[in-house]
């Protein structure tokens, strides 16, 4: 199966239990488009089942404990045995969508089927398939001309599409957002030309935050979730060399925009992402254990502290 026919699976999945996972479903130019927190509550299963999208379903997502008992509540932990393709080809944030006024970051396997990012030219998982499946986290439906654009950059084989919306102040949105910390550290070791395709399998866990009442205080918490709270283990094929390397350069505290929440990183740059140093988004600390030769090298550190300072826990 494709990460659309899987990802298909568990949105119809979503749409047969819509009243019970709080959750509604539209159509909009021929798109099924599933509202997971928008304008409903949502719920924490619904949130689990976006993250299962953006992954293709090639990953196991679940509530846990939060391994930091400073910050306590529960974290969001993903385990996966095809971490390339479920997090790089799929689940990372890759495709911006706008239309007019309209703009959201668009994740999921329609990434893999429409196949026009540059990282695809790295990376194993272009695909073919009969229906399309996406994330975008944002405030407002899409509209027709959202639909419109989205579909221009489909293949023609994509007869079908379906969208899983949710602003990041949502229960739902707030948990596809925390899931992505392993989706992070792969995406840093590919931006650092590491050769992701020696990571065999992938671990990670990150305090999942209150729902914040606003975008920026949402966008601030989430990340600091895995900025300061993510921990990542990777099992990789690789000499031992190029791990002691390039290890150091992985955590987010290799970041000159460290140090400070995510919030007040944000507003110092005016609000502009594309400001940011990029190499700050990755997991608090990375662990790597080398199939090839048996060591261990683990890299960076959490912060509860400063988790418990943009969680606004007293």
């Amino acid at each position: 199966m494709t990460l659309n026919d899987r990802a298909k699976l568990v949105a119809d999945d979503l749409e047969s239990n819509a009243d019970r996972l709080r959750v509604t479903v539209t159509k909009v130019a021929g798109a099924r488009v599933i509202d997971c927190g928008g304008a409903v509550a949502g719920s924490l299963a619904a949130g689990i089942a976006m993250a299962r999208v953006c992954l293709g379903d090639l990953a196991d997502v679940s509530y846990v404990p939060c391994p930091l008992p400073d910050v306590g509540g529960p974290a969001v932990q993903v385990m996966t045995d095809d971490p390339v393709r479920a997090c790089l080809a799929s689940q990372y944030a890759g495709w911006q969508v706008s239309a007019g006024k309209f703009f959201a970051m668009g994740s999921g396997p329609m990434r893999a089927l429409a196949g026009r990012e540059d990282i695809f030219q790295h990376i194993p998982g272009k695909e073919e398939a009969s229906h399309a499946v996406g994330v975008l986290e944002t405030t407002k439906h899409p509209t027709e001309d959202v639909i419109a654009s989205i579909v221009a950059k489909l293949p023609p084989v994509a007869e079908r599409l379906t969208l899983l919306v949710a602003p990041t102040s949502s229960i739902a949105g707030t948990t596809q957002v925390v899931a992505r910390s392993v989706e992070t550290a792969l995406h840093k070791l590919h931006e650092l030309k590491f050769d992701v395709t020696q990571v065999v399998s992938a671990y990670g866990v990150a305090p999942l935050p209150p729902v914040a009442t606003d975008f920026v205080q949402a966008i601030g918490r989430t990340n600091d979730a895995i900025l300061y709270g993510g921990r990542v283990t990777l099992w990789v094929r690789a000499d031992d060399e190029i791990l002691a390397a390039i290890g150091p350069k992985v955590p987010s505290n290799a970041s000159t925009d460290h140090g400070a929440p995510f919030a007040e990183v944000f507003a110092k740059y005016g609000g502009d992402f594309y400001k940011i140093d990029p190499m700050l988004f990755s997991p608090a600390e990375v662990e790597f254990r080398n199939l090839k030769t048996g060591r261990c090298y683990r890299f960076g550190t959490v912060d509860p502290g400063m988790v418990r300072k943009s969680f606004g826990i007293g």
